[in-house]
Order: C-alpha cells, then structure tokens, then sequence
C-alpha cells in the first residue's frame, strides 16, 4: 500500500493527486471505476480525511475524477478523448467472474496485517512462526544434494521420488496405504480443494460442509456455485446424525471435513462418530473429503486415525500438506483417492499450470526421508504445547471468567467463547487499533461471541503482551457500545 512521504516539501494532498493520477494513467483505475471513499482512502494511507478531500477537489477540477450523490467518486469517463481507440469495459468482465469476494472482516484483517507490519501480533495467521519451521535444514539440504535432475515439465501426478516417499509417510505416520498411482502432488491444500469443488462436482450441486468451518474453503465453494447445507461441530467434532434427512431432501454429493483438530474449533471428532460417518456415507455412496493438516501436531505423539485408514469402501477422498508441519511457503501438499479420479484431476491441473517446480517437490522429498524430520515433529510439538499453554495462562490472567475454551491437544488454534457479548466489528477495530490481530468467529460462519486465536504463529514473548492488548480492545469496544 502506498504511503505519502511526509519527508517531502511537496504538500500531502498534492502527493495523494499525483498518485491517483498515475495510478489511473497506468491503468489500475480504469475508466468509470469508483475510487475509495475519502473517509475508507484516508484510513489506509494514515492521513487526516480533509487531506484526501482537498486532493479529491484538485483531482475533480482537472476533470479526472467526477462524484455522483450516491454513487461515490468515480474515474471521469469523459477525459480520455474522442479517438477512435477504447478502453476495455472492465467492469463488464469483471460482473461475470466467479470468485467471491472475502467476508469483510477477514479482508479487514489481511489489510491490517500488511499495513502494520511487525508491529502488530499476530494471533491471526495460520501459520508456523518461522523459529518453528526447518529452515537450516532446508538449506543443508540444498547443499548437500545438488540438483542433477532435468528441469522439464514433470509427470502431471507429481514428482516421481516425492509420491514414493509420500506412499510410506502415509502408511508410517497416518495408517494409510496407498501407492504413487494413487498420490496427487498438489500446492498445498486448497488447490486439492478447489480441483475438487471446480472438477467434481457442478454448479448448483449440494455439499454439506461443518459448522463453523475453514473460512478460506467458503469462498471457493460459493465460486463453485455450490449449495451449503451445515453439520454443527460440538465437543464430539461433527454430528453426522443430520446427513440422511440433508441426502433425502437436498440430494448432498460429498461431505467435506477436518476430523483432527479441526479449524477453528481444535475438536477431534469422536471414534463412534467416524463410525457413524463412515457408515452413513457408504450406505448412501457419498464421498468424504478428509482434510487432515494438523494430526502431527498432536501433543502426545499418537494422532488420531485418519478417516481414510479406516475406509473399507473406497469413500474418502484425503488431502494433507506440510503447510502445518514443515513450512507454508514451501508449498507442498498432496491427494489420495481412486486412481482413476487421480488420473482426471492431474489432467485437469495440468491445463492450469502443467504441474509444479520440481524444486520444492525434490526439496520435500528429502526432508521426509531423513530420520531428522522425526526429530523436528517432537521438537515442533513441544513448542506449540509451550505456547498453547503461554496463551491459556495469558487469557486467565487478563481475562478471567470471561473467556470459555477446550482445551486443544494438537493443532494450532484456541477457539473462545468470550462472555458477556461483544461487537464484532467493534472489537476488532480496537485490536488493531491496540496492534494485535486475530480472526472473529462469524468470519467460519459461526454465531457472534467467538473468536480463534492462532498461538503458532506469535513467538513466545510476543503471547502475554497480545493478550493484553485484546483485552484492552475487549474493554473499550465495550465502552463504545453503551
């Protein structure tokens, strides 16, 4: 986000003109297209909003910029000349594409986080703080084993060496068999999701997904045009007892879900209650898409089972990636299913992309056979037991008899219950305003009062004072609420 220079000797507002007239000459605001309110552009940028008022005048007078009563600012469409040439209708391409715009609390939260910097903590993010992931090993790795291979489009399922050794990781950690055959490599985890979502299924096609749920999969499913129907999540994880009235009356196709650990709420999902999940949907021929990013986390070093290890009837559809264990940005993750659906799907990727770097996947590959990465998950479940238990101790001491939780034992999130009620809105304006991020729990669909604090990602010193600014947000969003 662009910033005034507050160093110069040119005024503010003119800066501001300057740069909205750049902007709309390189196109990024092209004609008829409605700029941010003065109050919204004012807030970004960090400037009084009589600033950007003034730089809106000087904009309008120069014909540039044009204002409707209940329309907004706009770019003028009238300034560009009477040749021959056009400037494409953007907005009409725009109107017809598919992606569905994030909750706006959530898109409040990604601004906040790039606008502050380090200088907020973040209990937001879902991801490894980086003293938690391997990073030298990483690099020794690197070193150690120079690339020979050849650097051409690979095999459309995914680098051979990386789907071997996922074949016995699998097995050896999760008690699933499987073969290479069967094994999608895939950019982590939502890119599974969205081959799913966008080549299994239509438009118009019901899915039952949990409540709450993953916030990121909710806009994919809309894009998808599919039809929503929820399984609430209790102390037990999800209640499949719901899914045979949901079948008879709306027709479901696949059932998504996070049985270990679940995000946000942290719930394993009950033996019985796999049982049951598992039975129903056979029963029915409904496939199950396992989501299981966070079982290595867990804090006894024996994770629940997986679903698909228990799958005698070839339902489950199962997706994992290292984006929790290992590093986010290494992008890795993979699929396991019926070979013949593997074989649709990499054909389907491979028109989007014609397959991933080899890089990360060669990467990835060693750091799964070295007898090293059983000693990094002990040492990555001890620290995020440590800051689990940084965060409870934090919530009792600023906030006590206020915050309801369960305790979690694996994963990376705290999911709370804050009492008396508060203004989600509210609440988070203040946090941001107190420099400590973290996401409400309407953002999963879920009803007011809750909100997910991520304790993987702050570092430990970083846990008791962002806790202490939420609970100073928690007060004065309260007073503003009398």
């Amino acid at each position: 986000m662009w910033k005034p220079d507050r160093s110069s000797k040119q005024p503010l507002y003119q800066q501001i003109a300057a740069y909205i007239e750049r902007s709309i000459y390189n196109g990024e605001f092209s004609p008829g297209s409605i700029l941010p309110s003065e109050r919204k552009f004012a807030e970004q940028i960090h400037v009084n909003r009589s600033t950007v008022v003034q730089a809106y005048e000087e904009l309008r007078a120069a014909g540039i910029i044009e204002s409707m009563v209940g329309s907004g600012t706009r770019v003028s469409k009238s300034m560009w000349g009477t040749g021959s040439q056009q400037t494409p209708d953007w907005h009409q391409y725009l109107d017809g594409c598919k992606v569905v715009q994030p909750d706006p609390l959530y898109s409040q939260i990604i601004r906040s986080a790039l606008d502050s910097g380090s200088s907020c903590i973040d209990f937001a993010s879902g991801e490894l703080s980086p003293d938690l992931s391997p990073n030298e090993e990483m690099r020794m790795l690197l070193s150690e084993h120079p690339l020979h291979e050849d650097m051409s489009y690979d095999h459309s399922q995914g680098y051979m060496p990386l789907r071997e050794v996922l074949s016995s990781f699998l097995h050896h950690y999760r008690g699933i068999r499987t073969t290479e055959s069967s094994i999608l490599v895939t950019s982590g985890s939502h890119q599974s999701l969205y081959l799913i979502t966008h080549r299994l299924l239509q438009p118009g096609d019901a899915i039952a997904i949990e409540d709450p749920s993953y916030y990121n999969s909710l806009p994919m499913f809309h894009a998808a045009g599919l039809r929503l129907f929820r399984l609430p999540v209790d102390e037990k994880g999800i209640c499949p007892d719901g899914i045979l009235s949901l079948y008879r009356e709306n027709n479901i196709r696949m059932i998504f879900v996070n049985p270990n650990y679940h995000n946000p709420t942290g719930r394993v999902l009950d033996p019985s209650r796999r049982e049951q999940l598992l039975e129903i949907c056979g029963s029915l021929g409904i496939p199950i898409v396992e989501d299981d990013p966070f079982s290595l986390t867990s804090f006894t070093g024996n994770p629940p089972p997986t679903l698909k290890s228990l799958d005698t009837n070839n339902t489950v559809i199962y997706i994992g990636s290292l984006s929790k264990i290992v590093a986010s940005g290494l992008r890795i993750g993979w699929m396991v299913a019926p070979q013949s659906v593997i074989t649709r799907l990499a054909a389907e990727r491979q028109q989007i992309d014609f397959g991933m770097s080899v890089l990360p996947q060669r990467i990835a590959a060693r750091l799964l056979s070295e007898a090293y990465f059983d000693q990094h998950l002990v040492r990555l479940r001890q620290e995020l037991l440590k800051k689990r238990n940084l965060l409870i101790d934090a919530l009792q001491r600023e906030l006590p008899g206020e915050v309801a939780y369960s305790l979690p034992q694996g994963g990376l999130h705290l999911w709370c219950k804050v009492n008396p009620p508060f203004h989600d809105t509210l609440l988070l304006e203040e946090s941001v305003k107190q420099g400590v991020l973290y996401y409400p729990g309407t953002v999963y669909g879920s009803k007011a009062g809750y909100v997910r604090f991520t304790y993987a990602r702050p570092h430990e010193d970083e846990i008791d004072l962002g806790i202490a600014r939420f609970a100073q947000a928690l007060k004065a969003s309260r007073q503003r609420m009398k």
